[in-house]
Order: structure tokens, then C-alpha cells, then sequence
């Protein structure tokens, strides 16, 4: 089973930045599309981006484009969020996951981006 470990949160100011990373244990991970998630209190869990197997087609949702860029390194299965230019309402807990949820859930990074 993939174990999914997501690290980098934090509290920051608006309009400062944070790296997230994820890695996942196993040998699925450069099979698989992977993609970054947050869910913020009261909210559904939402897709931040999508990255696809060779990193060739990416995805964001439209309140992060510009800011964010989604990459990763399968050499060390581990996929990253560069986040600049965060705003309050990017505070969430940042999961990542295969594009399609095939895994476990990991336990999260908190983001919490101060006014």
C-alpha cells in the first residue's frame, strides 16, 4: 500500500511563499499522474493541480494560476507545490494524492497564510 507524506506548511504572511512536498513509499509512483488537493475548515477537499506522469500536462485551478507551480522528481517519488503570492484564502490543509485517489489519504500540511 502508498503511504503518501506531505511536508513544507506553515504560517506565512500574505503575499510570501512556501515549497510543499510530498513523497510516496512504494514503486507506483512514476505510473501514476499525481495531483495536490487542500480542504479548508467548513469546505470540500478541491483539486490545486495536476501534474501527469512525465510532468509534459499540467493543471490548476483558476484561483491559483500564476501563483503556484506543480513539479516533480521521480527519481525521489516525491511531487512539490512551489506556492508564491499566497493570499489568506489559500489557508487549508494540502494533501497530495494520485490524480485519480487511488491511495490512502496522507495526514496533511497545514498552510495558514496570515492578513
Amino acid at each position: 500500500q502508498v503511504q503518501l507524506v506531505e511536508s513544507g506548511g506553515g504560517l506565512v504572511q500574505a503575499g510570501g511563499s512556501l515549497r510543499l512536498s510530498c513523497t510516496a513509499s512504494g514503486r507506483t509512483f512514476s505510473s501514476n499522474g499525481m495531483g495536490w488537493f487542500r480542504q479548508a475548515p467548513g469546505k470540500e477537499r478541491e483539486r490545486v493541480a495536476s501534474i501527469n506522469r512525465m510532468g509534459g500536462r499540467i493543471y490548476y485551478v483558476d484561483s491559483v494560476k500564476g501563483r503556484f507551480t506543480i513539479s516533480r522528481d521521480n527519481a525521489k517519488n516525491t511531487v512539490y507545490l512551489q506556492m508564491n503570492s499566497l493570499k489568506p484564502e489559500d489557508t487549508a490543509v494540502y494533501y497530495c494524492n494520485s490524480d485519480q485517489l487511488r491511495w490512502p489519504w496522507g495526514q496533511g500540511t497545514q498552510v495558514t497564510v496570515s492578513s
